[in-house]
């Protein structure tokens, strides 16, 4: 049987940790505040911000909540973010993606203060991760090196394979195994003889975006395999991109879907609200 990497557990030791730092700050008269917008009522966001209330209520984040109309224009959500900018009590903001067709992600994700970017996506912080510089990291890319770092996974020197390039997860992942100095190989869905890729990693991390694409044909034998996908399937049970019944006999290591990636990706949101302090 492999090790279950138990996301639940270390993301409940990384609150309880960053619940300690927000008790510390407060003593020092210091207060933290997360200002969280949606736009529209997409059920999955719905649930995702609702998440997320409530770990800023157990780390003692005070959260201040912005749910905007599906029909909200671009201009009034950049006025928003624009003063949410400006209020000095505002330590972190974020916005909900994904935004109605209607608005440019883009241009919403520049608008905020790249002091106040604890979701990482800023261009800001996504270049002074590339050069080493402190900045906000993307949460779930950010909470995957906790979960490595805290189940004894050495990363130094070990050969990592990324499955996928996306700017939340693939990329910045990529950049953090570098800096943990791991040897770092990016795949993707175009990537010629992707088993042949996928079977030199010892540590393999999946966020392709495809239920159980990776079967146990695509690992080398006692690697250690991160699922980032989350998807339902035909019975409408979750899963995540790793075949997780036929990959488990082959590895050495494994996170499950529900309850591996996913509650790191609050938790470390929470981090980075507490960390905003000192970057402020």
């Amino acid at each position: 049987m492999p090790q279950l990497i138990d996301g639940k557990a270390i993301s409940a030791q990384i609150k309880d940790e960053v619940k300690e730092k927000v008790r510390q700050l407060k003593e020092q008269g210091i207060s933290v505040c997360l200002a969280v917008i949606q736009v529209g009522e997409d059920p999955a966001s719905s649930v995702y911000v609702g998440n997320k209330k409530k770990a800023c209520a157990y780390v003692g984040i005070e959260s201040l909540s912005y749910e905007l109309a599906e029909e909200t224009t671009q201009e009034e959500l950049l006025s928003l973010i624009r003063e949410l900018n400006e209020k000095k009590e505002v330590n972190g903001i974020l916005v909900q993606l994904p935004l109605p067709g209607h608005i440019d992600e883009d241009a919403v994700i520049r608008a905020i203060d790249a002091k106040k970017d604890v979701d990482g996506f800023h261009p800001q912080s996504v270049g002074a991760l590339c050069i080493g510089q402190p900045g906000f990291v993307s949460c779930t890319p950010a909470g995957i090196i906790e979960l490595l770092k805290r189940s004894n996974v050495e990363i130094a020197g070990k050969e990592c394979v990324v499955v996928g390039r996306s700017n939340i997860v693939g990329k910045p992942m990529a950049l953090l195994l570098l800096r943990e100095n791991g040897t770092v190989t990016v795949a993707h869905s175009r990537t010629k003889n992707l088993k042949e890729v996928t079977k030199r990693a010892d540590i393999l991390i999946v966020a392709v975006g495809k239920p159980k694409m990776i079967t146990g044909d695509y690992v080398k034998e006692g690697a250690v395999v991160i699922d980032v996908g989350i998807h339902r399937n035909e019975n409408n049970k979750l899963c995540g991109d790793v075949d997780y019944e036929d990959v488990s006999p082959v590895c050495s290591a494994i996170t499950p879907v529900p309850g591996g990636v996913g509650p790191m990706t609050i938790a470390m949101l929470m981090y980075n609200c507490a960390n905003s302090v000192c970057l402020q």
